[in-house]
């Protein structure tokens, strides 16, 4: 047991028993006795005593109807604090030291100066680092806003009770405190009663940015600019911009009838008023600080002859943020602003230029610590946040645009567009996109989705170029879904060139993304309107989702290396955005290692990447693990450009070419061959009850009516999770590995194992996914739930998993142990297994007691079901 793992235990323990204490004030002591043996008999039926097992199956199947909802609380909430204390632990000073030594960017350029890498050529590469995080509001963060403060809160706490020093007094006060915010999340519902609005969605990303980036930002830079003056002798520019934060929320309609162009709208005015908000903070601090007398002529001239200089240019910002906060509270409000727009703050130059002023005259002053204090913080945060706060993304499925033209074509007499061939609609595409005169008519009353579409186009052109980021297009398969888009843009009056994103997601997509990316690059129109710049999404949910993860894995990495390979044959600078979430069915894996292990090149101009639900808390919901999250991404890119991977061999080809084809065969014949897959999986999991979860706005299917291929990746992926199968992380992975080692590829395999990244990851991954499975569980939830005509195909699978693992060990030559080399993370799995096991067992309870009489459901019951859902979610982390 590691001496880490022993500290966090220890704090891990301190919070049970706080949360114990308050359990007993608030519950009673009958029930913690019962909580208290439920845990043991958890504990120890994991240590393999039967009778244990019976007994907590026994206590947890004839559980009252009273008792339900704070069992089921007290196991979530245990999971919660958990989730608190690893997330302390892994930013303690104990664990720091292990991390950096490993995969920091201090790390990484001292290994780069021992491998002879030019210093030219390594701050060449830090001054093109750019790491754009993309926040989403996909549906699988379970933590309300109102918990997610107590939370950090808590950390702050563990943090305090770190120091060695303390006095009695000192220790008793910050116990007291960590016991009355245990008390405070009790006594806080964590279920929404309602679903979340866009709007509301948006302001929880902007709680993420208060409560962690906002200080993580900087933190991460000022670690970074350390590193480069060790090992490199060189100083970041104060304008440098690594980091941009993008958003989803309030942008992503694909499928969400909820987000409208009013919503789009809002969501901008209220990331302004938040940014305003944030900053006039910062600015209020440097009127007390800069106090300073002294100052350069060029600043006295101007701004003018002032006793205290600095103070009077900071004291005219406050002014005008204090005016921009008024101007949004009016705009929100439908009031019409007193303010002219030289008294409010609308661009980031109108904060940078004064500070950064600032900046140079103390630095001049010989006041370079002063400089580099608070100031140096607030114009970074400019340069990464801006006065918008985000950036935002708009998303929209490309039939959407192909039914609003082909309404327009209808109207006017040219025809149904959505009938036309592909020539066909690229040719007047080119046309259109090409003439001076206006396709709509002015008098033209549209549908109300057509009107939808051009509303949302109005709300794009309406803002300044940089506060949209770009226009995603899911579901893209031809170059006229890029096309169309471009038109709808030009339709709406927009000024400038927005990068419109095509979004490969199926297998299908994935494999013709370079021949549609070909076709547009060879219409002159479109390579003019680029700039030879060019960004495209791959996706990996629909994709796993459509061919399982070994053969969705491949198409990604082969999609990504042609593309590269084409934008660097026709001179376009490529920015692949990567759409993944936190599951390994979901394209997860630790963000350092999932970078290493891309094609090479692909990084060359930085990493744009989603961060979603419950992952953008666990790695950046507090500034220290935003910084070292930020620092990982920054150290994996470098690595990945200055030291990029190997070219895979034609042989490593060849092998993930038959096991692509193998895996999505296996994967295919039980998902879409077995007439019994649907029935069984909607009985096996709480697929048909998560959609009754208020998680997100967006409903859980496309297709309300449709079956499983209607339904969305994310509850595909959390229903598998609930019921500790985990099926769409590793069907038909494991098994076509197998099938060619035992046909004689066995050497070429473990050749690709250890040296092809892409590889190594994948066997990485299922590893840990495999360590999160419970075959007992499983069956657990098949007797209890499922007919027992139906229970072959659960047999099946765990059989299939069975083998599966014991192949993944066999190539990663750990004998019977799985993480064994990362005993860290098995331990807090084991840990965690103690209490998701009876909330797993009640998850069942509940779900048959619901299913016996689904026309008169207990409340009492569907919340308890809610609380497990989230619980289970909590304790097994990457969710969604």
């Amino acid at each position: 047991m590691t001496e880490e793992y022993l500290m966090m235990r220890n704090n891990i323990n301190m919070l049970g028993r706080f949360l114990g204490e308050t359990i007993q004030e608030a519950q009673g002591d009958d029930i913690l006795e019962l909580i208290e043996n439920i845990r043991v008999l958890s504990r120890n039926s994991r240590s393999g005593d039967d009778k244990a097992r019976a007994a907590l199956l026994d206590t947890l199947s004839t559980i009252s109807a009273d008792n339900i909802i704070p069992v089921a609380r007290a196991f979530s909430q245990f999971l919660n604090l958990t989730n608190v204390a690893e997330q302390y632990q892994t930013m303690s000073r104990s664990h720091e030291d292990k991390v950096s030594a490993e995969r920091s960017t201090a790390a990484l350029f001292a290994r780069l100066k021992e491998q002879h890498v030019s210093q030219e050529e390594i701050i060449k590469t830090v001054q093109k680092l750019l790491i754009e995080i993309v926040l989403t509001a996909h549906p699988t963060e379970v933590t309300r806003r109102s918990l997610m403060h107590k939370q950090v809160e808590i950390n702050k706490c563990l943090a305090q009770l770190d120091h060695t020093d303390l006095t009695a007094e000192e220790q008793k006060n910050i116990e007291y405190k960590l016991l009355r915010l245990i008390a405070e999340a009790w006594h806080t519902n964590e279920i929404r009663t309602n679903r979340p609005t866009p709007l509301e969605e948006a302001k929880w990303g902007f709680a993420v940015i208060e409560n962690s980036l906002w200080e993580g930002l900087p933190a991460f830079i000022r670690k970074l600019n350390d590193a480069a003056v060790e090992h490199l002798n060189y100083a970041l520019p104060v304008d440098l911009t690594p980091v941009r934060f993008s958003s989803w929320m309030g942008g992503d309609r694909d499928g969400n009838p909820f987000v409208t162009a009013k919503i789009t709208r809002e969501a901008l005015q209220l990331a302004r008023w938040k940014a305003a908000d944030l900053f006039l903070t910062d600015i209020q601090e440097l009127c007390d600080e800069l106090s300073m007398t002294q100052c350069t002529t060029e600043f006295r001239e101007k701004y003018g002859d002032h006793l205290e200089p600095y103070r009077v240019v900071v004291k005219d910002l406050r002014s005008k943020l204090k005016n921009t906060l008024d101007y949004y509270n009016d705009i929100l409000a439908g009031r019409i602003p007193p303010f002219k727009q030289d008294e409010i703050i609308s661009e980031d130059q109108q904060l940078w230029q004064p500070l950064y002023d600032c900046y140079q005259s103390l630095t001049a002053c010989g006041m370079r610590i002063i400089a580099n204090g608070l100031l140096l913080d607030t114009l970074r945060r400019v340069r990464c946040f801006g006065v918008t706060l985000l950036r935002l993304d708009i998303r929209q499925e490309s039939t959407r645009h192909s039914d609003a033209i082909g309404e327009i074509t209808r109207y006017i007499g040219l025809g149904d567009y959505s009938q036309w061939t592909e020539d066909d609609k690229q040719a007047f595409l080119i046309r259109e996109l090409s003439s001076r005169r206006p396709l709509i008519p002015h008098n033209w009353t549209p549908s109300e989705h057509t009107r939808e579409i051009l509303d949302t186009c109005k709300v794009i052109a309406e803002q300044p170029e940089g506060v949209i980021s770009c226009y995603i297009i899911s579901m893209a398969r031809t170059a006229s879904d890029v096309l169309a888009v471009h038109l709808l843009l030009k339709e709406a009056g927009i000024s400038y060139h927005l990068p419109v994103v095509p979004l490969f997601e199926t297998l299908d997509d994935l494999d013709a993304s370079k021949e549609v990316m070909t076709q547009l690059f060879n219409v002159g129109w479109y390579r003019g309107v680029i700039k030879n710049r060019q960004m495209i999404m791959i996706g990996y949910s629909d994709s796993a989702k459509d061919a399982g993860m070994m053969a969705a894995s491949w198409a990604q990495y082969r999609a990504q290396d042609a593309l590269v390979k084409l934008c660097e044959q026709t001179g376009i600078e490529l920015t692949l955005f990567h759409g993944r979430g936190g599951t390994v069915g979901r394209g997860g894996a630790p963000a350092h290692a999932a970078l290493l292990s891309q094609p090479p090149r692909s990084l060359k101009n930085g990493l744009r990447v989603t961060e979603q639900g419950e992952m953008i808390r666990f790695k950046l919901g507090l500034p220290a693990i935003a910084a070292e999250s930020l620092d990982l991404y920054a150290s994996a890119i470098l690595e990945a450009n200055l030291l990029p991977p190997p070219e895979p061999k034609a042989s490593w080809c060849r092998v993930m070419d038959e096991l692509a084809v193998a895996s999505c065969e296996i994967y295919r014949n039980v998902v879409r061959g077995d007439k019994d897959f649907v029935p069984y999986f909607r009985s096996a999991t709480p697929e048909q009850e998560l959609a009754k979860l208020p998680l997100g706005s967006r409903p859980a299917k496309r297709n309300p009516n449709g079956g499983v291929e209607s339904l969305r990746a994310i509850p595909w992926i959390f229903a598998w999770m609930q019921n500790r199968l985990m099926l769409p992380a590793w069907l038909g992975a494991g098994a076509s590995i197998r099938q060619a080692m035992e046909s004689g590829k066995a050497a070429v395999i473990e050749e690709m194992c250890n040296h092809w990244p892409f590889f190594n990851t994948r066997i990485g991954m299922l590893e840990m996914v495999f360590s999160k499975t419970d075959s007992w569980l499983s069956e657990y939830y098949d007797q209890r739930l499922v007919k027992k005509e139906l229970w072959y195909l659960g047999e099946s699978l765990r059989k299939q998993l069975s083998e599966d693992i014991a192949t993944v060990l066999r190539l990663s030559g750990k004998g019977d142990q799985l993480m064994s080399d990362l005993p860290w993370v098995a331990e807090s799995i084991a840990l965690r297994n103690v209490y998701t096991d009876p909330l797993n067992l009640l998850q069942v309870e509940l779900l048959r007691r619901l299913r016996a009489d689904p026309e008169h459901p207990n409340p009492d019951i569907e919340q308890a079901l809610m609380i497990t859902i989230t619980g289970i979610a909590a304790g097994m982390r990457n969710t969604g």
